[in-house]
């Protein structure tokens, strides 16, 4: 990969800049008090505004602030009209539109399909404050405010919908987003350089139409259209084929030649051609600069919303084009027109990192909502992000897709520098850090041990089957890390409430001390998601083995630093593949470790995630796919997803009389009973007295709200949705109250092992 130039490299020193505004202003009172006239660049959200760099608004609105633009944001206008969009005046530049930190269906709707009672990213939690498909009903919206006036669309929800994909709210394959919002460009990824880049050009002249060769963008172009005719187009069938594959023809079999299109033996003769004798390295110039000008044309619209093989292959094809290093261009018809993707953005080096994450931030909600309580802001205001990407590449998350694979991480002394901003300016400290950490806790600073072999790699994830030998796992700039931001004045504690990916975590011991004895809170949440290797395998999910492993470190540990302490595990529900059989041992799993789950979260297909694939085709797009090839079973039916949901939490007796027909329907009435060896009772409970022995009643729900009520986390893999960073907090972890857990964990911990 060239080095791209430097994200601030025509920024001035901040001194020489004009001072930034305490929040970007979101009415012409505030324009006035800055003595605006006009927004060069308007951003319009579905979240409440947080000035902070957890928040998409907030981030991309103070980067071009400091490129010398003034940013204006309209957050959660009311959409049923165009006049919430003129509130701001007319942009000089354009639109930037993100439907916010989530996909707006994700947001709105629970695994069930059923609408959410709170929104996590609104003042109150308020719900109903975003459409549904919020990005293209804001982006028409915005075009009906001013017709002539460029539309940028962006945030997860633009990266995930930006081909056809399978839509779980409209059980159907749904187009781009580009046609339906009509937008004149989509940002997808890690958006900075681009956006930058677009600015610039915008601002110097150049009509957005003609910008298309910036990565990390789409648009729709005629159908055809090439940037130039030195590129070719290649059928993503002939590199991966699915469907029928004909028979290859011997070798030794002669084939008679066709010259029925010559008018004489001299013109059916080939060319003679002379041979041009190249030296290695102009032959890789060559493969590399044909390579990168050739386009991949992915099965159109048209084909796959009904075929899912074909589906199923555009998916493969489209995870398999996504390291920058190698990745070529995809194009996809929709109809008449095609659309066209650029190949991914370049990762942000280190110093571009801390200059995003260094920007003059509020640190805080903007005035507007007062003393409203925002969950999100709650759960993040004393979390600081380290890094972003993963390369786990776990088939049911939207951060690789969204982030990458490639980690950026930022440096020490920004890191630090963040810490002390959080002990000095953020209201309400009391000098606990909440996290420091991001899409994981542990992959700060890890990446390929070769530049080279990383630019050419094809693998859809670094540590699935096994950790690749090139990947690196020393933690000790991490084990630095937390040692140096401890020990600042006013920290008290430092703990990680990031996602932690134990099975790189246990080739480092030493880490696995520094967490356990310093960095954990009573209770430390892990995610094995199951515990069949049947299930794991369409998760690309380490063994459980893994997971005791890394058990038995936290326990020695933890007993050595004197501290009781509790790993929280995750799991999901009717993810792909998952069978009846494979919850019924999950379940068993949990009663053999006397683990009662509070919180437990069904599988939710999201756009363009490779196990919504599986959901949507029955198909395994983690290898070739054909007519005959593995065949994906999921739970699709609302009762048997009911039912797989159920199993996790087995000690429920409302979960009982499901779970007697299920087992009753699998031949394992054995495991109904009152003994050690049975999981459910065969009968109900009529009150607390008659309850079996062993069998613990369940805690009432709060005053208010029925147990039917209980809400359901959001899929933890949506973490951070925005224009062009990912690191906002899911929500399943925003506005939880945890110690209650400890009352439902009833095994002692095990000695140390030595």
């Amino acid at each position: 990969m060239s080095s791209p130039p430097n994200l601030f490299a025509s920024v001035p020193k901040r001194s020489s800049r004009a001072p930034a505004a305490p929040f970007l202003p979101m009415s012409h009172a505030e324009m006035d008090k800055l003595g605006w006239d006009q927004c060069d660049v308007i951003v319009v959200t579905g979240d409440a505004y947080i000035d902070h760099p957890s928040f998409g608004m907030a981030l991309i609105g103070r980067l071009l602030e400091a490129q010398g633009y003034r940013v204006g944001i309209i957050s959660q206008p009311d959409w049923h009209s165009a006049e919430a969009f003129r509130v701001l005046g007319k942009p000089r530049l354009y639109f930037g539109i993100t439907a916010g930190n989530m996909d707006s269906m994700i947001n709105r709707y629970t695994a069930d399909r059923k609408i959410r009672s709170e929104d996590a990213y609104t003042a109150n939690a308020e719900p109903n404050k975003r459409p549904d498909r919020a990005l293209t009903v804001y982006a028409q919206r915005a075009r009906e405010a001013y017709p002539d006036v460029p539309i940028v669309v962006g945030s997860i929800e633009a990266s995930l919908r930006r081909i056809a994909h399978f839509d779980y709210w409209s059980d159907k394959v749904r187009r781009s987003v580009l046609p339906d919002s009509k937008a004149d460009l989509l940002l997808f990824g890690n958006a900075e350089r681009a956006l930058v880049a677009l600015t610039h050009r915008l601002a110097a002249g150049e009509n957005i139409k003609d910008i298309r060769d910036l990565r990390g963008t789409a648009f729709m172009v005629p159908l055809g259209w090439l940037p130039g005719d030195d590129w070719t187009v290649q059928a993503s069938a002939g590199v991966d084929v699915p469907g029928r594959v004909d028979p290859i023809p011997s070798p030794y079999q002669e084939i008679p030649q066709d010259r029925s299109c010559a008018t004489d033996e001299k013109a059916a003769e080939p060319e003679v051609k002379p041979i041009k004798i190249m030296s290695r390295e102009e032959r890789l110039a060559a493969a590399k600069e044909k390579h990168n000008k050739t386009v991949m044309r992915l099965p159109s619209y048209e084909v796959v919303k009904d075929d899912p093989i074909m589906y199923a292959h555009a998916s493969r094809v489209l995870h398999l084009e996504s390291n920058p290093g190698n990745a070529r261009a995809l194009v996809q018809a929709h109809g008449e027109r095609d659309v066209w993707i650029n190949p991914p953005p370049l990762p942000l080096a280190m110093d571009e990192m801390d200059g995003v994450y260094d920007l003059p931030y509020a640190r805080g909600p903007h005035p507007s909502y007062g003393n409203a309580r925002i969950p999100a802001w709650e759960m993040i205001r004393f979390s600081i992000n380290i890094m972003r990407g993963c390369f786990g590449g776990c088939t049911f998350c939207s951060i690789t897709e969204h982030e990458g694979r490639i980690i950026q991480s930022r440096s020490e002394p920004s890191i630090l520098r963040e810490v002390e901003h959080v002990r000095d300016k953020t209201r309400g400290f009391t000098g606990t850090i909440s996290d420091l950490g991001g899409p994981t806790a542990n992959m700060y600073r890890l990446s390929c041990k070769d530049k080279k072999i990383e630019e050419t790699c094809r693998r859809l994830s670094c540590v699935y089957p096994t950790i690749c030998t090139n990947m690196g796992t020393d933690h000790s700039k991490l084990i630095s890390l937390y040692r140096k931001a401890r020990a600042i004045p006013g920290i008290k504690k430092i703990q990680i409430s990031s996602g932690l990916r134990y099975d790189l975590a246990v080739r480092s011991p030493e880490y696995v001390k520094e967490l356990v004895t310093h960095h954990v809170g009573g209770l430390l949440k892990i995610a094995p998601e199951h515990t069949e290797q049947n299930t794991l395998s369409k998760m690309m999910k380490p063994g459980i083995g893994a997971y005791d492993e890394f058990k038995a470190m936290f326990e020695r540990f933890s007993k050595e630093a004197g501290k009781k302490q509790y790993l929280i595990p995750y799991f999901i529900a009717a993810h792909p593949g998952c069978t009846d059989e494979d919850m019924l041992n999950l379940a068993l799993w949990l009663k053999k470790n006397n683990f009662k789950l509070d919180q437990v979260q069904t599988f939710t297909p999201t756009p363009m995630a490779m196990a919504t694939t599986m959901y949507h085709t029955r198909k395994n797009p983690l290898h070739k796919v054909d007519a005959d090839s593995e065949v994906v079973e999921t739970a699709r039916s609302g009762k048997i997803r009911r039912v797989h949901k159920a199993f996790l939490r087995y000690y429920d007796p409302e979960n009982w009389p499901l779970l007697r027909e299920a087992l009753v329907k699998m031949g394992r009435g054995d495991l109904i009973g009152y003994g050690e060896k049975h999981l459910i009772p065969p009968t109900q409970p009529k009150d607390e007295r008659a309850m079996p022995a062993g069998v613990e009643r369940p805690r009432a729900p709060a005053q208010g709200k029925g147990r039917a009520e209980r809400p359901e986390p959001a899929p933890r893999q949506r973490k951070g949705e925005r224009v062009s960073v990912s690191v906002a907090p899911p929500l399943s972890a925003v506005g939880k109250v945890r110690p209650s857990i400890l009352s439902t964990i009833k095994a002692k911990p095990k000695a140390g092992r030595k």
